[in-house]
């Protein structure tokens, strides 16, 4: 059986970045918004343990979700996630930009030299009128098991037929978006069971945060599959998805869409500091083919250079589905390689569900952007040479910026010439 999950993700386009594949639905006409999301992947032989957060925005009392899944999921297999560990591994992993000093000086003869050196690492600046009632074996919808987990209730249900499912979901108060059946009926014919969460307010009220919790699922399948297209059911139009997974051997990757890497490793005017996200996410737009998967980042999790944020511990790594990690080596971390994987898709791309596969590749990338600060004050010497080499340096930034993002020559220009010392002018 082909094995098909909907997810959440957040990716770095919006603050808040990624998408969520499944699709939300509202008691009552609550706000609902579903543009980006993220999801942490961990792999290892069949088994899969996916988390999800979502970037819901609206009131408690609205929110629910619909997820395919493979099979009627144990309540052993359910559980929330501190929304902090999640934050963590994508801090971690998010683009980073670096500082570098230059220098320019002469030696005691006169002669001019100069060079780099690394002083300061910045961190990375890091989308009709209700039926007559009739219960659910009517409508061909049968409740396989109810938890309570968190401060959501959870139902697995399986049904016969889309419309079955969609009349009794609203007959329950939820708004099930238009649209959502013929995709549900894609699912049914594969045997799919859904997952249903939403918030119980009683205990969500009584708990010590009032954020929502990511919800996690476990289960073993020999498919590796993440679903697109119920995420597309509920959304206004771009979405953003940010996948991080997590495997033993190697970088994971998408085997029916290409993947590229993200523009890396250059130098930017020092301006791009203050607006790292504008920059980055205007690249993403510009640079990001449809349908194709961009990577982000791919590291062995044991070390990183530079590091955006502290490595996860042994414990953040088992809270999200690595449990191949032991304590007996020093530094278990090493046992772990992410990649960070990044797509925005629409109801008119990324027609078929993304596919896995988990390679021996282990080669390390990250999107990594430097700024190299000019001199403040030159030295009591001739340095001509330095000044001419960092203008033309400058002329190249500023080029491969328009490129890249679009921005105006004239708008590049007018925001360098407030950064830079006026020797450079």
């Amino acid at each position: 059986m082909r094995f098909f999950i909907t997810l959440c993700v957040t990716c770095l386009i919006t603050s808040q970045a990624a998408a969520f594949c499944g699709f939300y639905v509202a008691q009552e006409d609550g706000p609902l918004f579903n543009e980006g999301s993220k999801v942490v992947f961990a792999r290892d032989g069949n088994r899969s343990t996916i988390t999800m957060s979502s970037d819901y925005r609206g009131a408690a009392s609205d929110f629910a979700m619909i997820v395919p899944t493979p099979s009627v999921l144990l309540e052993r297999n359910i559980r929330t996630v501190r929304p902090a560990t999640i934050t963590h591994l994508e801090n971690y992993t998010a683009p980073r930009i670096v500082e570098y000093y230059d220098h320019a000086y002469c030696d005691t003869d006169g002669t001019e030299t100069g060079g780099l050196a690394p002083e300061v690492f910045e961190s990375p600046v890091v989308i009709a009128d209700a039926p007559a009632q009739r219960g659910p074996r009517a409508l061909g919808v049968r409740i396989e098991a109810e938890y309570a987990v968190g401060a959501y209730d959870i139902q697995i249900l399986s049904a016969r037929q889309s419309d079955g499912l969609v009349t009794y979901l609203r007959q329950e108060n939820y708004q099930i978006p238009d649209g959502a059946e013929a995709t549900l009926a894609d699912y049914i014919a594969m045997g799919m069971k859904f997952f249903v969460a939403r918030v119980n307010l009683d205990r969500h009220s009584a708990s010590d945060t009032k954020e929502l919790e990511p919800l996690q699922i476990t289960f073993r399948s020999r498919n590796f599959m993440l679903p697109l297209q119920l995420g597309k059911v509920n959304s206004a139009g771009q979405q953003d998805m940010l996948m991080l997974m997590l495997a033993r051997q190697g970088r994971v990757q998408v085997e029916n869409y290409p993947m590229q890497r993200m523009p890396s490793n250059f130098d930017v005017p020092i301006f791009v500091g203050k607006v790292f996200n504008d920059f980055y996410r205007q690249m993403f737009r510009r640079t990001a083919p449809d349908n194709t998967v961009m990577i982000e980042y791919a590291w062995d999790m044991g070390w990183c250079d530079p590091c955006a944020d502290d490595p996860l511990d042994l414990h953040e790594l088992r809270e999200l589905g690595a449990v191949w990690v032991r304590d007996s080596k020093q530094n278990p971390s090493e046992d772990v390689f992410v990649t960070r994987m990044h797509i925005q898709y629409s109801k008119d791309t990324f027609q078929d569900d993304l596919v896995f596969s988990i390679t021996d590749d282990t080669e390390n990338f990250q999107s990594r952007y430097v700024m190299q600060q000019p001199v403040q004050e030159l030295p009591n010497c001739p340095v001509t040479q330095y000044i001419s080499d960092k203008k033309q340096a400058m002329l190249t930034e500023n080029d491969r910026l328009h490129q890249l993002t679009g921005w105006t020559r004239a708008s590049i220009n007018q925001r360098v010439q407030q950064t830079i010392p006026d020797y450079l002018r």
